[in-house]
């Protein structure tokens, strides 16, 4: 069977499988030479790679939440429902079995008004337009 651009046969390739499985297993190297370890991170590279994570801003944490609650909407709601009612877009989000979550947060909109697109409907969910 062709492989592509694998320059590894089938037999190397188990091998190499069987000589990653106990460092898969394990979470560390299994090597008794040291040389033969990967080598650990630089000392200019990111503190993310080394130790916790930098605490964001109050208002950064609020864009992230905001840019996720937004990604999630044009996921499941796409193109298709637009022009629509807060009916409409419960209706979408439901046949294509959307998060409890979401369905919730939609059926916050206010009735009767008509959303062109989802930035439409985060406005009218008092979150703050896209820059």
């Amino acid at each position: 069977m062709q492989r592509g651009s694998d320059r590894l046969n089938v037999h190397q390739d188990d091998e190499m499988k069987h000589q990653l499985q106990g460092m898969l297993r394990s979470g560390h190297s299994t090597r008794a030479e040291e040389w033969n370890d990967p080598e650990p991170g630089a000392d200019d590279d990111p503190a993310v790679t080394t130790g916790p994570e930098p605490r964001l801003r109050d208002e950064d944490q609020e864009e992230l939440r905001d840019e996720g609650l937004r990604f999630e909407l044009a996921r499941y709601l796409g193109r298709t429902p637009f022009p629509a009612e807060r009916q409409d877009l419960l209706n979408v989000l439901d046949e294509r079995h959307a998060p409890a979550e979401l369905v919730d947060i939609a059926s916050s909109l206010p009735g009767g008004d008509t959303y062109r697109n989802v930035q439409e409907v985060m406005t009218a969910l008092g979150h703050r337009p896209r820059s």
